[in-house]
Parts: C-alpha cells; structure tokens; sequence
C-alpha cells in the first residue's frame, strides 16, 4: 500500500483527500479504509475521508465519508477543502464544480479563500418538540445537504452538547437517517455562535459548514439575523454564509471561508 494522500483543514474540520481518478482503492474495502486511516494517533487522523472520482457531470466527483466509515451526502467545509485541492492539483479551475450525492457544488477558488454554493436547502420544519431524558426542547431543522437540527439557546458555551446531541441525533423524529445537531447563539444582527455534533463521528466538531448554513437560515426565519452572517465556530474561526430567499419560498446559500493544506504524504500501512 502506497497512497498519495493530502491532509487538509477548514474551520477546524479536517479531511484525508485522495486522488481516485484512477483507482488507489478498492471499493469493497473503503470504508474499513476510511475507519483505520482516519483513527487517531494510530494512523493519519482526519474528521473524513474525501476521494476525487470522475464525473460525466462535472469537473469532478467526490465519495466523502465520515469517520466511522459511513458515507454522507455533503459536507460543507469539506466541499471547499476539495474545491481548493483540485485547484492547487491542476484538477479544475479556480471557478469550477463538483458532483456528490446531494447534487452539484459550485466553487471559487482565492488562495485559501474558497465559497462553495450550496445545493438547495430543502424540508424546512420549524415549532418541533423533542423530549428524551425528562428534557424537551424546541427544535428547527432544514436539509443542506445533509440534515441539521438547531437549538437556540442564550450561551452555547453553558449546554452539555454531548447529552443533547445524542439525544436530538437519534431520535424518532429524525428516523432512520438521523440529523446533525446544531446549538446556536445569537450575537449581533449579522453574527452568530454555534456548536454542533456530528453523526457518523457522534461527537462535537470544530466546525461544521453545512451547519453553519442551516444555522444561518433558521435564523433568518425568526427575524434574528439577516445575510451575511459570520458564524464563529467552536475551533475559534469565522465561517461566512450568504443566503437569498426566492420567489417560491426557497432558498439559495453559499458558504465561505478559510482553508489550510496541513501536510502530503504516503499511507504506507494501516
């Protein structure tokens, strides 16, 4: 085993990218791949695992998966680490797109700036009440390419996340798929505070940018913030999110933000 891999961070959130255009990896073994390489201090160490694949659709294709092996739909800081890799890589342009599951990704890239548009958010609900634990909670969620769950509270810093994403995460009113979670608190008209816990890694996170979108829009939907907003993640950074509401009630977002290619190397054995 000789893999060319790239380790790369957004907002905290960080990726093992890999080049699959011509396969490195058999199918069949990828996520037991995904598991071992992305384990702490044994191996690589890594929130994900992204794979660059062909596509007839776009620049290129992607295959993301989550720490514990299991795939997802979108990620958001992920889709700029990505955008900014096949740059860097000769791969696409500056202004390119990607395909994953949750549909096609729109991408600038500016050094390591990058604003990715998001697909269309989409199954909005908003006056949810969830209980687990004698607890009860009044929850949104919206679909931004991936399902997040958000909790407003007045300090984020206070909640015990860990108790309140395991329950929110798996509870019947997000069956079977399961939801993000998502605490966030306002700070100023344009300025929010969140923190979130991730399915597939079942933990808080440094950030989160699909979350950060859903976290904005919810917002906007009960006249807290209006766009841009600056999201400031638990890893301390600013994730910016534009947003437009449509004719129709939808709406369109885009997520913009830092990124930092931390090192290359060679996966040799797991």
């Amino acid at each position: 085993m000789n893999i060319a891999f790239t380790k790369m961070s957004g907002s905290g959130n960080d990726f093992i990218i890999i080049d699959n255009r011509v396969p490195v990896i058999d199918p069949e073994i990828k996520r037991d791949f995904v598991r071992k390489v992305c384990a702490l201090k044994s191996s690589v160490g890594a929130d994900g695992v992204i794979f660059i694949e062909d596509s007839d659709k776009a620049d290129f294709g992607w295959d993301f998966y989550n720490s514990d092996g299991s795939s997802a739909e979108m990620c958001g800081n992920g889709g700029r680490c990505v955008a900014r890799y096949a740059y860097e890589k000769g791969i696409a342009p500056a202004n390119h797109s990607f395909e994953t599951v949750a549909g096609i990704i729109t991408a600038e890239v500016s050094g390591p700036m990058v604003k990715v548009k998001l697909t269309a958010p989409k199954n909005l609900r908003q006056g949810l009440r969830v209980e687990f634990d004698g607890s009860s909670y009044e929850v949104a969620s919206l679909n931004t390419g991936v399902p997040h769950a958000i909790i407003f509270s007045n300090d984020v810093d206070a909640e015990d996340i860990q108790e309140i994403g395991r329950g929110v995460r798996h509870h019947s009113i997000f069956a079977p798929a399961g939801t993000n979670v998502n605490l966030v608190e306002k700070k100023g008209e344009r300025s929010l505070k969140i923190r979130t816990y991730e399915r597939g890694i079942e933990d808080e996170t440094l950030a989160c940018g699909t979350g950060a979108v859903a976290s904005a829009i919810l917002a906007s939907c009960d006249d807290l913030v209006t766009s841009p907003v600056d999201v400031e993640t638990r890893g301390g950074e600013i994730l910016k999110v534009y947003f437009e509401k449509s004719n129709g009630g939808g709406f369109s977002a885009w997520l913009e933000g830092l990124t930092k290619i931390a090192f290359e190397g060679t996966i040799v054995e797991l």
